[in-house]
């Protein structure tokens, strides 16, 4: 969340700034619940100081042999109004609380100022769409021909957005989630983890997506034990990971990256990719998490998108960048790069990950600190995240990209290895 400090001094500002991204901060609300917390801190503070004077007068009293019955009375009639200014503080300190994680991050500077995704700026383009001699077929069909993807069964399973993969195209799946993990860890230097799927809302809440995404989420409830959450990315596992902790210089920055499923109701998507893989339920990503000093952050930024970006090299498949404007951004985010995949069948590009710098947003919901040399005091880390990538769209983006005229699939050349150096599947 925001700075509680900076919002109080620069109010306006930073309603400004914020209504960039299309919020509305309530800053009557704000200023309405400010003044009425500094009123009850200070009337507490004067109740409590009167108190302890009151306490001391009866000991002076009590050994001049005077009646204290009536000093006595009035410390309690104190000590009452002071218990209920402390029960009036903390409520109103919850709701300024609760305001605050309401608050989306403050984009920075060099994000481009709009109201939605027609905003977006492209930064630039790698590869060349193929151009296909025969009918295109989407990754449904293709997947379908063979009984290798199959959509049926998996809603006699489980409902609509669900999938099951069967044979050559669940081998394909789980060779590219292989190569994703191959690559990050064997050549950008990142750790590989394997993280709890189920954690409890205070993880969420470090991360952004509580309170304000529940609706999103798949929740277990546990009677008499804390509710349990099914991860919508494993962002939320691995940058929890440094959670109350603080970290020294040395071990900055941190690079972590795993492969989860990943649960999300969809529930503001109705309507939207209702045919194949695009839009799940659950799905998996290889995602990768940087913790870093926050003067780094934004070089950070553009070498997680790099590494992304790999990926897509290393699979042949063409792809854009955009940065995202100020509309479009994630709730955390304070600056977005989207990877956006050729779809041949939809004859557009589509996105494939979104890599954020959350700045120290994250860090301070999660009291995640660093000890900085210069100063020896512990001060909050800048926390970034990516896709790299989401598994289901590329396997989508592969079998689309590299179909052959008779429905069957060539393998990329950099998956033959997990393939058994099969070549072609179908």
């Amino acid at each position: 969340m925001l700075d509680s400090k900076l919002v109080r001094t620069q109010l306006q500002e930073i309603a400004d700034r914020l209504a960039t991204r299309g919020f509305q901060l309530d800053v009557a609300r704000f200023e309405s619940l400010e003044a009425q917390r500094k009123a009850v801190q200070t009337r507490t503070e004067q109740l409590q100081a009167e108190r302890n004077a009151r306490s001391k007068a009866i000991g002076q009293a009590k050994s001049r042999g005077e009646d204290i019955a009536p000093l006595l009375a009035e410390v309690d009639r104190m000590g009452s109004d002071l218990e209920a200014g402390k029960r009036e503080l903390e409520a109103i300190q919850a709701e300024l609380d609760g305001l605050m994680l309401s608050i989306p991050n403050l984009p920075h500077e060099s994000v481009p100022v709009g109201a939605d995704e027609e905003q977006n700026v492209e930064v630039r383009r790698w590869g060349t769409p193929r151009a296909f001699d025969f009918e295109i077929k989407d990754h449904v069909a293709l997947g379908e021909q063979h009984g290798w993807l199959d959509f049926e069964t998996a809603a006699k399973l489980s409902g609509a957005r669900f999938a099951l993969m069967r044979g050559p195209i669940a081998r394909l799946h789980r060779a590219l989630a292989q190569f994703m993990l191959d690559l990050h860890t064997g050549e950008h230097g990142y750790e590989e983890a394997y993280t709890p799927y189920l954690v409890q809302a205070p993880a969420l809440q470090g991360t952004g997506q509580l309170p304000k995404f529940e609706e999103d989420l798949f929740k277990i409830s546990r009677e008499g034990e804390a509710d349990f959450y099914l991860i919508p990315t494993a962002e939320v596992s691995l940058t929890n990971i440094v959670s109350g902790e603080i970290l020294d210089a040395k071990q900055l920055p941190l690079k972590f990256v795993a492969h989860t499923p990943c649960f999300r109701s969809e529930a503001g998507a109705s309507g939207r990719d209702t045919r194949g893989m695009i839009r799940q339920h659950q799905f998996d990503k290889v995602e990768m998490v940087q913790i870093v000093d926050p003067a780094t952050s934004y070089e950070a930024l553009e070498e997680l998108t790099g590494n992304a970006e790999k990926v897509l090299q290393g699979l042949g498949l063409p792809y854009r960048v955009l940065v995202l404007c100020t509309g479009d951004m994630g709730f955390g985010a304070t600056k977005t790069y989207d990877l956006e995949v050729w779809v041949p069948s939809q004859d557009k590009y589509r996105e494939i990950s979104s890599c954020s710098n959350c700045g120290d947003f994250q860090a301070r919901r999660m009291q995640a600190r660093w000890r900085n040399p210069e100063t020896g005091k512990p001060e909050l880390v800048h926390t970034l995240n990516g896709s790299g990538l989401a598994v289901g769209r590329t396997l989508v983006a592969v079998l689309e990209n590299y179909q052959q005229a008779d429905g069957s699939i060539r393998v990329p050349e950099v998956l033959k290895p997990y393939m058994g150096g099969i070549e072609v599947i179908g």
